[in-house]
């Protein structure tokens, strides 16, 4: 791929990779394990969902230290942190510890640095000169994520399933520490910091953003409420499916023209998302068939990297040049604080109304999805927005 023959692209993808398949680990890994010992899928969601709450609102924290003093210097002991809460929560699971102590465990988590936005931090500077070789790296990196969400819930399920339960997220952290050791080393390709004296205003405060940040919000939703419905249906292994649609989508995304109006191609793509997430809802329940629910999650993946591709070419559009970590995180956060809430959802779906009802929970955070994108883009139309100008 010639976006790789970039001096230093190499070595820091790799590290990426690596710092980023556990975020594909984490809460396939805690939902396996606490409800395991527990006996309960909506502790195990309110658990995650906890630990999402507090990325919400430490991660853009953490962003604008990247941000302010560079990735090498706050991601190490960042992550070092993040890793030591992990493996905080696998020994509280493992001495049958009080319910709150897994809250607080995993709470301990959310000082992990944004890895994908780091990646794309340094993309967006190493080709700020070439919009589209910057399309065709966001849309990489979509991929990557997906990759990472696909296989992490297949390498979770397997090491909690085969070794003990703990596994997953032990492993997990161990990923982490790894590979944002290599990501740092690569100092020739980071990004300059931008340290804040008369420094731009909060991608926040940007026209646009808040609506943006509403519809990765419901979005975060939609990934929720499908992790963990499937997860207590069918195991996390299904996921995988729904992953792979999307990294496959990702890759044939990244091969498109930039598109010039990127409010309409994002409620273009959310539309046919919501269409999409009614398959998985469909297949289970007409025929109950976990092959066909595999299928359904395939199809309905293809909605996604190419959704979340154009979300975060709009936040980087948006986001002032010196702010770029904290923008995307700003966008990563929203997510999380969909899934968050997603997760918890579907957790007391599952356990009070079965997987049926649960399924339709996505397509319906879908469709909200669409509709703050639509209000939004309306607004923008008649206010005037950085895009068009």
């Amino acid at each position: 791929m010639r976006l790789l023959r970039t001096p230093g692209a190499r070595a820091f993808t790799a590290g990426n990779l690596l710092a980023r398949l556990p975020m594909g680990m984490f809460s396939v890994s805690a939902v396996l394990m606490i409800a395991g010992s527990r006996g309960s899928y909506a502790l195990a969601g309110a658990v995650t969902a906890t630990g999402l709450v507090a990325t919400a609102v430490v991660a853009p924290l953490t962003a604008r230290l990247v941000d302010r003093y560079g990735q090498a210097r706050i991601a190490v002991p960042a992550t070092a942190l993040a890793a030591l809460g992990a493996l905080t929560l696998a020994l509280c699971v493992r001495l049958d510890a009080p319910a709150w102590t897994l809250f607080v465990a995993y709470a301990a988590t959310a000082t992990a640095p944004n890895t994908g936005g780091m990646s794309r931090a340094r993309w967006a500077h190493l080709l700020r000169d070439d919009p589209a070789a910057l399309h065709t790296a966001n849309s990489f990196e979509q991929a990557a994520d997906e990759l990472c969400f696909m296989l992490g819930p297949v390498l979770a399920a397997a090491l909690c399933g085969s070794l003990f339960p703990e596994a997953g997220t032990v492993t997990g952290a161990v990923l982490m520490m790894t590979g944002i050791l290599i990501f740092a080393a690569q100092r020739t390709t980071e990004p300059p910091p931008a340290p804040r004296t008369a420094g731009p205003r909060s991608p926040f405060r940007t026209p646009g953003m808040p609506a943006l940040l509403a519809v990765f919000l419901a979005t975060g939703a939609v990934f929720g409420t499908m992790e963990v419905v499937s997860i207590a249906h069918a195991g996390g292994a299904v996921l995988a499916f729904q992953a792979a649609g999307s990294c496959l989508a990702g890759l044939l995304y990244g091969a498109l023209r930039p598109a010039r109006n990127l409010s309409g191609r994002l409620a273009f793509c959310l539309a046919a998302m919501t269409a999409l997430m009614c398959l998985p809802l469909l297949a289970v329940a007409t025929t109950g068939s976990l092959p066909v629910l595999a299928l359904c999650l395939l199809v309905a993946g293809a909605a996604t990297a190419p959704t979340m591709v154009t979300g975060m070419t709009l936040v980087q559009r948006l986001t002032p040049a010196g702010r770029l970590n904290e923008g995307m995180t700003l966008a990563v956060t929203a997510l999380l604080g969909g899934v968050a809430a997603g997760s918890a959802t579907g957790g007391w779906l599952v356990e009070h109304t079965g997987a049926t009802t649960g399924y339709a929970a996505p397509a319906c955070a879908a469709g909200l999805a669409l509709l703050v994108a639509v209000a939004g883009t309306g607004r923008r139309g008649r206010k005037g927005h950085p895009e068009q100008r």
